[in-house]
């Protein structure tokens, strides 16, 4: 199969139909060629023909691109995924199915301007890491035909690094979403649980289960993620965003966590140990503070999904299939899938309290860091050597991935360099729930920082990353503070108790003058906004959880307030300021410009 010539990224497709250079029927036409050539990668399950193709691109003719986020943007759909148009196999012919309807998420993405263009290759039904459990033939790198693509998303991913594709829907459950992303130099967003609706999707764990999405970039991962985002009563385990908390994606300043060297494992790969140590300097050149953690209880959870009683939730997936039909499975996925049976519904349960305990652990490590960063993967096999010892090597595969859904965690799969054989390599930011915005901040500057091209295709990464992004909910507030509320000041502390955490050090505009106003202790200053005779003030922005904001004001003595605070680049946020009557008596430290320089002054 040819690469598409075409860099397909959304940000570039969308400044294409924007100055009319461009249309989704031309798009189409031009990936038709690539489409319609000899599948060797083994990408496809099936594909819409020409003529529908056409249909979907038509459907957006004299419609305003700027009015729909995805117009004209083409995606793939893993094929345990419902698209009205195809059947669905979950890479088991005997299996398929003609869906009703569409996935409530594909519905979600084609209504905002998306076309889908085909179902692709799987690990059968999604069970796997490697793309080499299907009847549709193993899926082949897109950098290495020799070597695996990842799994169990396989043909969406390749699709995408190969440019056939702006966008790959997958599933992750234990590492699905993330592995082929990994292994094919491309984002794999593996959302919070429950934030894609699993409607119309045919689970392997449907309490882990989620949909994933593969990107060339992570604004196009974020863009994408934002339009499939919500509720969906009709599945039983969805749920409604949440606030991300502190933004440490697009902090300058932030903490992460780097598992213990007990921890990490490379299975003998030296370049991918060398290689992940690069990236835990990038990280600290991009703002970030290391802490070392304890992955042992990570770990621990992580082999509850195979080696404890989840597995058996697979074959809950498919009970009556696998019963009727269990010769009709892959020899690999039958004898995972089969041996389930044995577990007891005690076991369950005993798990499940043992999942809890180990929870608590790990959740210890939010206290100290934002998120932690991990190999996506600790090696990358050729398919002949996953052919001769499948699943030895396939587990040795989820070591960093099997955790995340067990522990309710969210997850960034980030290209992160290349190997001397010219093999990508890829590094996992994850953190708790809901992080979603944050982690995909983050990992679009590491993406930037590690490796200059996208996918297999060498494109190289646009120039203004960040641009015309839908806002993600943070729920915090930003606050200046310029006096006894500073870092390492008597007050600091009524900001770090409410979960404060300092943004950035910054200046006001010139047009504040600046007292030290009698009473205390501790002494305060009061800034007031004048016309003329004012001096630029330093400060520093705080971020804080809105739910705290109230009591922090309330707390607040007059003749100090909060109010807008306008800031040396023009921009403006809530700060303190001051009543001008308390100018009265107070001294006049306006020459200073600084609370902390007054201090020092007066000793």
């Amino acid at each position: 199969m040819a690469k598409a010539l075409m860099d397909l990224s959304i940000s570039t497709l969308r400044r294409r139909y924007a100055s009319g250079e461009s249309t989704p029927r031309s798009l189409i036409e031009s990936l038709l060629p690539a489409l319609e050539a000899e599948d060797a990668h083994r990408v496809w399950i099936s594909r819409l023909t020409r003529d529908r193709l056409l249909a979907y691109a038509n459907a957006l003719e004299g419609k305003d691109p700027s009015a729909m986020p995805l117009y004209g943007i083409p995606f793939v759909i893993k094929d345990n995924i419902d698209l009205v148009d195809l059947p669905t196999t979950a890479a088991c012919p005997a299996y398929s199915y003609a869906p009703a309807r569409s996935a409530t998420v594909v519905q979600r993405l084609i209504n905002a301007g998306a076309i889908p263009l085909g179902k692709t290759n799987l690990d059968q039904f999604a069970t796997g890491l490697v793309g080499a459990r299907s009847p549709y033939g193993t899926c082949r790198n897109s950098f290495d035909p020799a070597y695996v693509s990842g799994g169990s998303s396989s043909g969406s991913a390749v699709a995408v690094a190969l440019g056939l594709a702006s966008f790959g829907l997958g599933t992750d459950t234990a590492g699905s979403g993330r592995v082929p992303a990994a292994f094919n130099n491309l984002i794999g967003h593996k959302p919070s649980c429950g934030l894609l609706s699993a409607s119309g999707m045919v689970p392997a764990c449907r309490s882990l289960d989620t949909i994933s999405i593969f990107a060339l970039t992570a604004d196009d991962a974020q863009r994408v993620l934002s339009v499939a985002t919500a509720f969906d009563a009709e599945d039983p385990f969805s749920r409604t965003a949440e606030p991300s908390g502190f933004d440490f994606g697009a902090s300058p300043a932030f903490r992460f966590g780097v598992p213990d060297a007990k921890d990490l494992e490379f299975f003998g790969d030296a370049a991918y140990r060398e290689l992940f140590a690069q990236s835990v300097e990038r990280l600290q050149s991009l703002g970030g503070t290391p802490k070392s953690v304890d992955l042992a209880p990570f770990l621990e959870a992580a082999r509850l999904l195979y080696e404890g009683p989840w597995v058996a939730e697979r074959y809950a997936a498919i009970r009556r299939f696998f019963d009727e039909h269990e010769d009709d499975l892959h020899p690999v996925t039958r004898e995972i899938v089969g041996k389930s049976r044995r577990w007891l519904a005690a076991d369950a349960y005993d798990a499940l309290y043992r999942l809890k305990r180990l929870k608590r652990v790990a959740d210890a490590v939010w206290r100290e860091v934002d998120c932690v960063v991990t190999p996506t993967a600790g090696t990358h096999y050729r398919i002949d050597a996953v052919e001769a010892d499948p699943i030895r090597l396939n587990a040795n595969l989820g070591h960093y991935t099997n955790f995340m859904n067990l522990l309710d965690y969210a997850a960034t799969a980030v290209p992160a360099g290349f190997t001397p054989a010219g093999l990508p390599f890829g590094v996992t930011l994850f953190a708790p729930a809901h992080c979603d915005g944050p982690l995909l901040r983050l990992g679009g500057r590491l993406q930037r920082a590690s490796v200059p091209t996208m996918g297999a295709g060498g494109w190289a990464l646009p120039d203004t990353p960040g641009a015309d992004l839908p806002a993600m909910a943070t729920g915090q507030v930003r606050v200046a503070v310029c006096g006894a509320h500073l870092s390492g000041l008597p007050l600091n502390g009524q900001l770090t108790s409410r979960g404060g955490r300092m943004v950035a050090a910054v200046r006001s505009a010139p047009d504040y003058k600046f007292y030290a106003l009698p009473g205390g202790p501790p002494k305060r200053p009061g800034m007031i906004r004048v016309a003329a005779g004012g001096a630029a003030i330093d400060m520093e922005v705080w971020e804080m959880p809105a739910r705290e904001f109230g009591s922090f004001v309330a707390a607040i003595p007059g003749p100090l307030g909060i109010g807008t605070v306008r800031l040396e680049d023009g921009s403006h946020v809530q700060g303190f300021v001051c009543e001008a009557i308390a100018a009265d008596g107070a001294e006049d430290i306006t020459a200073l410009g600084s609370w902390r320089r007054y201090l020092a002054i007066k000793g």
